[in-house]
């Protein structure tokens, strides 16, 4: 029998039938990546915390917002339709955006913000990353209440580095406020003040039973004996890193800021805003007769004022008995509190940091780039504004109002949007390519402040040709007091090399820099009068934010951004603009 004649017999097209009919219905995702789509509907919703009912800005009508789940590889397209009054835009914080920028949400950085009754669909694909992530909105305070948790699982059939968890549980911390949280910054923006803090923290939208009238807005981890749990902790806050504990356990760290990090334990998580924290929790072998409190505080180093209050959640294990309907009831069991560092221990929280190291392996490398191509550094601090001619302000005096700045440049947002100014070759007016590159004018940054403490304001960015690899020194000053800030970079991930106290030394420091095995994350604490060392390498062209991550020093205009441009090779461009990218 021939080849043909084998290919046409009865026996082979069955069988290929057969192969055919299975092939078809294997779902698409157990041989490559798949697009996934979700719809983001910006509603109001009326919400009750702390006996306090409010209408407040949703995804969906959830508060928190939904969650997104995608594997490494995979295409995210989430149409996000404005049903509210504010304009809005989302940010999927921590994601690279390879090529993808329209898509990374900053308002007037990369889009104008859609305004009411507009959509605009976010299209992007997830290369080279898995872990936790999350999504907010990133145009003024709106992400108090829209923001949701991002998981992405390793590639189908990749285990993880550390033991396969028996459940895995979002955690998100959040802030709420009675009042309109738009409100509060607007007020404070017109005052030149500092603005009224929040009401309550929350775990997954619940402030818990240490808040008055919140008993049952109370999350329950109910949890098996002898199980392993990994905890997705998300610090989604407006304005405060923040110390989280479970009463009477130890929690393994595994990622941080959807890198793999080298396994450790500890009581305490330091946790800031922008940042989260993976953690395996192994529960107790047998039912432990007993509740146990998770509980989060801020870790505080400013002068100003900010939420001193607690937030808990309680860790509940199923009673397995054998009895049918036999049920122990909770509220007699003992409750175990953890303790919680004091709210100014700067000490446990560089103990924390100081643990946090990249994997480093052959299948997770850490590839810190070794050869530096330019050298910057930063000061960031807080400064002052004059107020406006015969006007009074509620700044450090009568006469200033609160800013914020790096380099002596509090940013002005433009009011059209960085990117489509850069893309079109339209940037007159709009911004300036020439950010400093290091202070222009040199004091004592840690030490006795300048008499004067006002910033300059203006749009100015960093260019930088592709591939360029960066060294960025970030130094915190004590104009108006020292204080340890989140800076979070958009569109990369950068390794943190090293870190200190006191004023950076360029000749004694980068001799202590880890080159080997730095952490890798996003978003890095600038430790309060001191100064951290990041690297990067600019591959990913486009304009990307830079701004500190609690939402108040954004406002000031603690806030950069750099401008990567384009390489030779069609995977190094910058991809054409969306036809539905809103306009301003």
């Amino acid at each position: 029998m021939g080849v043909l004649d084998h290919l046409s017999s009865p026996s082979f097209l069955k069988v290929f039938l057969f192969y055919f009919i299975t092939i078809a219905f294997i779902p698409e995702h157990a041989f490559a990546a798949i697009t996934r789509h979700y719809k983001f509907e910006i509603k109001l919703q009326n919400v009750t915390r702390l006996c306090h009912t409010k209408s407040i800005v949703t995804v969906n009508g959830q508060f928190p917002g939904p969650r997104i789940i995608a594997r490494e590889g995979d295409r995210l397209l989430i149409k996000v339709v404005n049903h509210v009054q504010n304009n809005i835009s989302i940010h999927w914080h921590g994601i690279r955006q390879l090529q993808t920028g329209w898509a990374d949400g900053p308002a007037y950085v990369t889009q104008c913000p859609i305004q009411t009754g507009q959509s605009y669909v976010y299209n992007y694909t997830i290369v080279g990353q898995r872990g936790t992530l999350f999504w907010h909105a990133h145009i003024s305070w709106l992400r108090s209440t829209v923001y949701g948790p991002i998981v992405i699982l390793p590639k189908r059939g990749v285990p993880y580095p550390f033991t396969k968890p028996f459940n895995e549980v979002p955690i998100i911390f959040g802030e709420w406020w009675n009042a309109d949280p738009e409100a509060v910054i607007s007020q404070a923006l017109q005052t030149g003040g500092g603005p009224n803090v929040s009401d309550a923290y929350t775990i997954n939208g619940l402030p818990g039973p240490l808040y008055n009238c919140s008993a049952k807005d109370t999350f329950k981890l109910k949890v098996k004996p002898g199980k392993t749990y990994l905890l997705r902790l998300i610090n989604a806050a407006l304005n405060d890193q923040l110390f989280f504990s479970i009463a009477n356990h130890t929690l393994k760290v595994v990622e941080a800021d959807a890198i793999y990090v080298k396994p450790f334990d500890t009581d305490t998580i330091l946790i800031s805003p922008g940042q989260t924290t993976n953690v395996l929790l192994k529960t107790k072998p047998k039912f432990p007769n007993a509740t146990f409190l998770m509980t989060a505080r801020p870790y505080v180093t400013g002068l100003g004022t900010f939420d001193n209050s607690t937030v808990a959640g309680i860790l509940e294990y199923e009673f397995l008995s054998k009895a049918p309907h036999s049920k122990l009831p909770m509220k007699k069991l003992q409750l175990f509190k953890p303790t919680l560092p004091a709210l100014n221990d700067t000490a446990s929280a560089t103990k924390f940091t100081s643990k946090l190291r990249s994997l480093a392996n052959a299948q997770f490398p850490a590839n810190v780039p070794q050869k530096v191509d330019k050298h910057f550094f930063f000061t960031i601090g807080l400064g002052t504004n004059p107020c406006q001619r015969n006007k009074t302000c509620q700044g450090p005096t009568n006469a200033t109002r609160f800013s914020a700045s790096v380099n002596n440049i509090s940013f002005a947002l433009p009011t059209t949007a960085l990117l489509q100014a850069h893309f079109s070759g339209q940037s007159n007016g709009v911004y300036s390519p020439d950010f400093p590159t290091r202070p222009l004018i040199p004091f004592n940054y840690t030490g006795n402040p300048p008499n004067n403490t006002n910033v300059n304001n203006g749009t100015k960015l960093v260019v930088l040709p592709f591939n360029t690899s960066v060294e960025l020194v970030m130094q915190d000053t004590s104009i108006l007091g020292a204080e340890s800030h989140p800076l979070h970079l958009h569109g990369f991930n950068f390794f943190v090399v090293g870190r200190g106290f006191g004023n950076f030394d360029p000749n004694s420091d980068p001799a202590k820099y880890n080159l080997v095995d730095p952490i890798e994350r996003n978003t890095v604490n600038v430790p309060s009068g001191g100064w951290v060392a990041i690297r990067f390498l600019a591959d990913n062209p486009g304009v990307w934010f830079m701004h500190c991550h609690l939402e108040v020093h954004t406002s000031w205009g603690l806030r950069m951004a750099w401008l990567v441009l384009d390489g030779k090779l069609p995977n190094q461009k910058l991809l054409p603009p969306p036809a539905d990218l809103p306009k301003c």
